[in-house]
């Protein structure tokens, strides 16, 4: 249990959040007339109270809001805390959708004594019920609610996609596939075959927002800019190979080509990455190939799940 120290707000963007004391946050947007609120994934920032006080004994002297943080709560971690977790503070509740943040420029604090937190330290949350926070008030990580459905995100590699000179259609069809099977789509990506913007975003939603799965669509083949495998194995802590075995299993039934794919399946962190063929029919027969199995492994990757060897009863 943790208690709220200060509930923070800025009206415009780019400016430094001061502590109001009390909002109203607001079921799918954030704290109400706050600069960052809306239908996103990033409505509510947070930070832990301890976290601050430690830094201000380098002599940073911040002050609430300092860091762009909504709610700022003495007693909780939530850098320890997976995404997923759901946070009650009265009738709010809040749903953690990512841990930490890219800084693209260097801040005023880390100006000052050389570091920031807010990068590492700091997590973001949805409101998924609505009502008022102020300082004082006593926020508990919730347990008992609705169970939490796997999270999946969707990449697909394409020049002339991204260009707008062709319809995406395999990532959609994913996506519909993903949903239809009960995942959450945090994400749907597309972007051009490039090696380093692939890798920046695999890195990205792996150690920010923490999906279960990540499919990607396209660049698995042999000509020059198919780079997926590569880009794909560069950020991986190691390989699932069984299930890239599986998939081309499944479609040499199909056709011979299939032994033309590279895809890859890795995983970073607690995600698992699978490449997938680029036309949307080769999609959904990969697909075939392992969605009714993948689910006990990513269990077993949160430390959730059997063995794969126990009875079933």
């Amino acid at each position: 249990m943790g208690k709220v120290l200060a509930v923070c707000k800025s009206e415009k963007k780019g400016t430094q959040k001061i502590n109001i004391e009390s909002g109203f946050f607001k079921e799918g947007f954030g704290l109400e007339g706050d600069a960052h609120g809306g239908d996103w994934h990033r409505q509510v920032s947070l930070i832990s109270g301890d976290k601050i006080r430690a830094f201000n004994e380098k002599g940073a002297g911040v002050l609430p809001g300092a860091f762009g943080e909504n709610i700022i709560v003495e007693g909780i971690d939530f850098r320890e805390l997976p995404v997923g977790t759901r946070l009650t503070c009265g009738e709010v509740i809040l749903e953690m959708t990512q841990i930490g943040k890219e800084c693209h420029t260097h801040c005023q604090i880390y100006q000052k004594v050389g570091d920031c937190i807010m990068p590492r330290e700091g997590v973001f949350a949805r409101v998924l019920h609505s009502g008022t926070i102020a300082v004082g008030d006593e926020m508990e990580i919730a347990a008992g609610l609705e169970k939490m459905s796997l999270r999946a995100a969707v990449i697909t590699l394409s020049d002339k996609g991204a260009a707008g000179e062709r319809e995406d259609k395999s990532g959609p069809a994913i996506a519909g596939r993903l949903k239809e099977a009960g995942y959450e789509v945090i994400e749907e990506i597309l972007i051009p075959d490039e090696e380093a913007l692939l890798k920046k975003e695999l890195i990205r939603l792996c150690d920010q927002r923490f999906p279960h799965l990540i499919l990607t669509t396209g660049g698995t083949g042999f000509a020059p800019r198919d780079m997926t495998p590569e880009a794909t194995l560069a950020v991986a802590d190691k390989e699932a190979q069984g299930v890239a075995e599986a998939i081309r299993y499944a479609s040499m039934q199909i056709t011979r080509k299939a032994m033309l794919s590279r895809g890859r399946a890795v995983i970073r962190k607690k995600t698992l990455i699978v490449n997938l063929p680029g036309s949307p029919k080769a999609c959904m027969e990969s697909m075939d190939a392992f969605m009714n199995t993948i689910e006990h492994g990513l269990e077993l990757l949160q430390g959730i799940g059997g063995e794969c060897g126990s009875p079933v009863n």
